[in-house]
């Protein structure tokens, strides 16, 4: 089941869909710490996983935008 996300999305990002997932516990505990070990959260973790998964056998869509970056924008140079 997908459920859109509520609200707008911020300006230039497309809107993200909220999936279910049920996961076996010892199984997102591996996830967990994977995820930590590459300073992502289990959620991003789970998309790369995903994105990788799709590339590595060809399904990927020509038209998915890259994995989009979290956290504050890159500052502007101080003069």
């Amino acid at each position: 089941m997908t459920v859109p996300t509520g609200g707008d999305a911020p300006q230039g990002r497309p809107q993200r869909k909220q999936v279910l997932l049920r996961l076996d516990p010892a199984v997102y505990e591996a996830l967990a710490r994977w995820a930590g070990d590459e300073l992502r959260s289990a959620n991003a973790q789970i998309e790369f996983l995903l994105r990788s998964a799709l590339a590595d056998a060809g399904r990927l869509p020509r038209d998915t935008k890259p994995i989009p970056r979290r956290g504050r924008p890159p500052g502007t140079p101080s003069p």
